[in-house]
């Protein structure tokens, strides 16, 4: 459904679909629609995305790797909003490649989705996810005051 990095219509259909869902405030707090501006058109766009918690912070991986949301959020400064059980203004900050190995585990361990993606598995040791760095953004969400 991602050839490419990008959805094709049965996913685009999926993730309008999982957009709704995650507003509903029935799921898990780590559940969330990401709404950013777009880099070339200026329109708001979302992507529901899981996020992971790890040493008390909250994280959003990029499944696919560099993609539309990644480029979107950068383009932005990493401001955003999050939507889930709560709306929030947030700001996406980066991590380094070479801290992300850690994120990137927990990350698989909370979000069953991603697991046909990124190609470790969940259980592998963090010494395996450490070549994933470089290719799967990480950004730390940090709530804007």
């Amino acid at each position: 459904m991602y050839a490419g990095g990008r959805g094709n219509d049965e996913a685009r259909e999926w993730a309008r679909f999982w957009a709704r869902v995650n507003t509903t405030k029935l799921l898990p707090q780590r559940w969330v629609t990401l709404e950013v501006p777009g880099r070339k058109s200026g329109a708001i766009t979302r992507f529901p995305l899981g996020m992971a918690r790890y040493q008390g912070n909250w994280y959003l991986v990029s499944m696919l790797g560099e993609c539309n949301w990644t480029r979107n959020v950068r383009a932005a400064d990493g401001l955003v909003t999050l939507r889930g059980r709560h709306t929030r203004r947030c700001r996406l900050i980066e991590v380094p490649p070479d801290d992300r190995a850690p994120i990137l585990k927990r990350y698989l361990a909370q979000v069953p989705g991603a697991r046909p993606h990124l190609p470790v598995d969940r259980t592998a040791p963090i010494a395996s996810f450490i070549a994933l760095g470089p290719t799967y953004p990480v950004f730390r969400v940090v709530p804007e005051p």
